[in-house]
């Protein structure tokens, strides 16, 4: 018996890892994994003049393999997994780490969070090209097995986006089961294709060799860098690496990129490259053109399949995106829907569902190939890694120590790298790459502005607080009519009266037997747990200061919350619970504190931002909202 249980402990220890394995391979490399459809056909036929010879193809080959060795497995899997806020991580999680360690010298930190608001809009913008590019690459390869198709690859690729984002609302927990197996189903595929491409010209192997990487640079210094907007392509979806660790932890992703996504993506565009030696006319699309003639219809659905999962990927990392930045206050609040009971993670804003499949669904109609596209991505993506190195750098130094003449040689090498991919991306803003970034200056916009919006209504509604002592003293002297129950005045400062409960005693001229200041704070960690979640201060004459910390994973349930709060003079049942809200109707003015124009933008962003009630989940029933107006 007891050999029997050993034996099943270590199955099962066996089977975990595999199992996490296999669905890291399913969430986290969709995208890169997709990026053999079109990198090679980008480099040599999107108008770089690289030369389909022995020297530029190897050239080409070793700055590939050499930048997804020193970007991908050095720079994130070594490096930037290990910048974890608690398990977390993604951009958001990043800037919240810098903005603790930077938090002695204000400047530095105020520098951290515009560096993380950068790069999170620009991830918006990735999120908006990675399913259309993607896509209409998968799809394109139908203009290859049926002729005169090509005019139906737009529709066909809009169907299969709309499909896509239809869905969302339903979530992806079932079909999420098949991510793991399809993805580990394409990588194999890729690396057959390298294998029996390689077997046809073994020569390609030279390029392991980095000094053709170097040779290329300088037999073409004009084109060297600019290519480098192509090469790129074979890195974008790296920072889905960093984004999606919260949902597997470092080593499943470290472990299935070395085990399997690096060897199959570098055999595949080795096999790409041994056929463009053969065949250059195969530049026109040498992933489809590797494949056997037999193969070709299975591997087009394959592919299709195996873009959507990448789209997927990048559709709910926008969603987990946007839930970080909300709690972090630098977004209005929206509707967050859960899709999962299993899985706290999986969720789904509609907001920002509709509004990506309209950009998508735009720039598919308005690019028409995936070429097209792939001229104007890169400069979302370069600009999120830059955003990522520089944070990564506040956190090394200052948060974990680490001594500068170890610390800094690493990240000016990353800085440099990541420099030229930016600057050889600059020239495609004018080729089409201003809708990316034309996308995040306009969510920067946005966030920047709601952020100091917040930040002057408070002061605004500062100017006017009665202090908490004051008004309980006056509470004393005269006091007012109490009644049954308990009230609870939801307020951004702990030191003041809320404005809902003086309108409630102005108009009602009544007060509870028991008065709940509470105070919602957002953490700058993930997760808070429960024995931390709530501070309670007692003043006397039924009058409460509760303070609920929530982390910015958390999902901010006050009732729920308040139930922790075991104290005897307190009594939060449902029936005895009343909810009082202040709602501020903003009025634009000439103040001083934000331009006209942002009091006007800010204005509209509250008045369409969801309310406290559904974003702390209180009972309908039990809640009593009391306006207010403020000049900003």
């Amino acid at each position: 018996m007891v050999q029997a249980s050993s034996h099943t402990e270590g199955g099962q220890g066996v089977a975990r890892p595999v199992s996490l394995l296999v669905a890291a391979v399913g969430v986290v490399y969709g995208d890169i994994g997709t990026s053999p459809l079109y990198t090679l056909k980008e480099v040599f036929s999107g108008g770089y003049g690289v030369p389909v010879n022995h020297d530029g193809v190897l050239g080409i080959l070793s700055l590939i393999l050499w930048s997804l060795l020193w970007v991908v497995s050095l720079k994130y899997v070594t490096f930037i997994l290990r910048a974890d806020n608690q398990g977390e991580g993604g951009i958001m999680a990043l800037t919240a780490l810098a903005r603790r360690a930077a938090a002695p010298y204000p400047k530095l930190r105020m520098l951290m969070v515009g560096c993380g608001l950068i790069g999170a809009s620009l991830f918006y913008g990735d999120s908006m090209i990675t399913p259309a590019v993607s896509v209409l690459s998968a799809v394109e390869g139908m203009g290859l097995a049926f002729d005169g198709i090509d005019h139906w690859v737009v529709p066909i690729a809009v169907v299969v986006l709309v499909g896509l984002f239809l869905v969302q609302k339903h979530g992806t927990a079932k079909i999420g089961i098949l991510f793991g197996p399809v993805m580990v189903a394409w990588f194999l595929v890729l690396a057959a294709l390298g294998l029996h491409g390689i077997a046809q010209s073994p020569e390609v192997l030279k390029a392991f060799n980095p000094a053709w990487a170097l040779r290329f640079f300088v037999v073409h210094p004009g084109i060297g860098v600019a290519v480098l907007g192509a090469v790129v392509l074979a890195l974008t979806g790296a920072e889905a690496l960093y984004a999606d660790m919260g949902h597997f932890g470092r080593k499943p992703i470290a472990r299935a990129w070395f085990i399997l996504v690096l060897p199959a993506l570098v055999l595949n565009y080795f096999g790409q490259g041994a056929l463009l030696l053969q065949n250059p006319e195969a530049a026109r699309n040498p992933f489809y053109l590797l494949a056997p003639a037999w193969a070709l219809l299975p591997l087009i659905a394959l592919a299709t399949l195996a873009t959507v999962i990448a789209s997927q990927a990048v559709i709910s990392g926008a969603f987990s995106l946007t839930r970080q930045a909300i709690q972090l206050g630098y977004i209005p609040r929206m509707h967050i829907q859960h899709t999962s009971s299993d899985e706290q993670g999986q969720i789904y804003i509609g907001a920002v569902n509709w509004a990506l499949m309209v950009a998508v669904v735009l720039l598919v109609i308005g690019f028409e190939s995936s070429g097209a596209l792939a001229a104007a991505y890169g400069v979302a993506v370069t600009g999120t890694m830059l955003m990522t190195t520089l944070l990564v750098a506040t956190v090394m130094l200052l948060l974990w120590k680490w001594p500068p003449l170890l610390a800094v040689p690493i990240l000016m090498g990353f800085l440099l790298v990541d420099g030229l991919f930016f600057a050889a991306n600059l020239p495609k803003v004018i080729q089409g790459g201003a809708f990316p970034v034309l996308a995040g200056a306009v969510l920067f916009l946005l966030m920047t502005t709601w952020k100091r919006g917040k930040q002057i209504l408070v002061e605004r509604i500062d100017e006017a607080a009665l202090p908490l002592p004051v008004f309980i003293s006056s509470i004393r002297v005269q006091p007012p009519h109490r009644v049954e129950g308990t009230a609870v005045f939801l307020t951004a400062r702990a030191d003041a009266v809320p404005h809902a409960l003086l309108h409630n005693m102005l108009h009602n001229q009544v007060l509870h037997n028991q008065v709940v200041l509470l105070t919602v704070v957002s953490e700058d960690r993930p997760r808070v747990p429960e024995q931390e979640r709530f501070e309670v201060e007692a003043y006397g004459d039924g009058f409460f200061r509760v303070l609920l910390h929530f982390g910015f994973m958390d999902e901010p349930d006050v009732p729920q919350a308040l139930k922790l709060c075991h104290l005897e003079d307190l009594d939060f049942s449902p029936m005895r619970t009343t909810y009082f809200l202040s709602r501020e109707t903003v009025i634009a003015s000439r103040l001083e504190g934000m331009a006209r124009w942002r009091g006007a933008l800010f204005a509209f962003l509250l008045k369409n931002a969801n309310g406290n009630l559904r974003f702390f989940n209180l009972p309908l029933n039990r809640v009593i909202e009391l306006g207010t107006q403020v000049e900003i």
